[in-house]
């Protein structure tokens, strides 16, 4: 079993027929990638259609360009035009853009079969590694940051609180704020109850002064 190419790059001939073939192949497999991206998480309207439409339009220039060196130029320029003018999101967000971007560039080359086939497995792939019970969003696993005067030893501080609260604890990184005078500590946490939260954040707020701190899941934390 191979994968074949329905298109003939050696000629300057683009037939109506091979164009559509691979425009639909385009659409149908960035909808399917649109689908396993709302499947597997929170999503949004604007970004669903963004992905859906994104492979038809990298298959789209990819055609255009044809061997054609000053027209690869002149596409690298645009690409990275808007590359500059874009916020980053998350690797889930990026992953599913550069996903749609091969099925683009798949179709574009003519290896339709190719793109179906990887489509399917990745997305397949995807919703497995989604499913597996690793920190999901609907589990304890939550980010906590915690602010401290410089004086105290953040590494045993709370060690007592962590045994009676957690299942367990990770120290993730350590950063000064406030000109130095500050630590602030970010750690990966689980519940051993969630209905301790409350208790928990007033037994740190004891501890740390009532300084500053966030507890809430990993998508939710913002820098300050």
């Amino acid at each position: 079993m191979t994968f074949e190419n329905i298109l003939n790059f050696s000629t300057d001939i683009l037939t109506v027929k091979n164009a559509f073939i691979c425009t639909a192949a385009s659409i149908i497999l960035g909808i399917i990638n649109a689908f396993c991206y709302y499947k597997t998480g929170r999503s949004n309207k604007n970004f669903l259609v963004s992905l859906a439409v994104m492979p038809a339009l990298v298959q789209t220039i990819v055609m255009l360009v044809n061997g054609n060196l000053g027209t690869s130029v002149a596409i690298v320029g645009a690409f990275s035009l808007i590359r500059f003018r874009s916020v980053p999101e998350s690797s889930r967000d990026i992953c599913s853009i550069f996903f749609a971007m091969v099925i683009g560039v798949a179709t574009g080359s003519g290896s339709v079969g190719y793109a179906a086939f990887i489509t399917i497995l990745l997305c397949i792939v995807i919703t497995i590694a989604y499913k597996l019970p690793v920190c999901s969003e609907h589990e304890r696993c939550k980010t906590l940051k915690v602010t401290i005067y410089e004086n105290l030893d953040y590494n045993s501080i709370f060690d007592d609180l962590f045994e009676s609260y957690l299942i367990k604890h990770e120290l993730v990184n350590v950063k000064t704020t406030n000109m130095g005078s500050m630590y602030q500590l970010q750690y990966d946490i689980e519940f051993k109850d969630d209905l301790q939260e409350k208790e928990f954040i007033d037994a740190l707020r004891c501890r740390n002064g009532n300084l500053t701190i966030i507890c809430g899941k990993v998508k939710t934390i913002e820098e300050p």
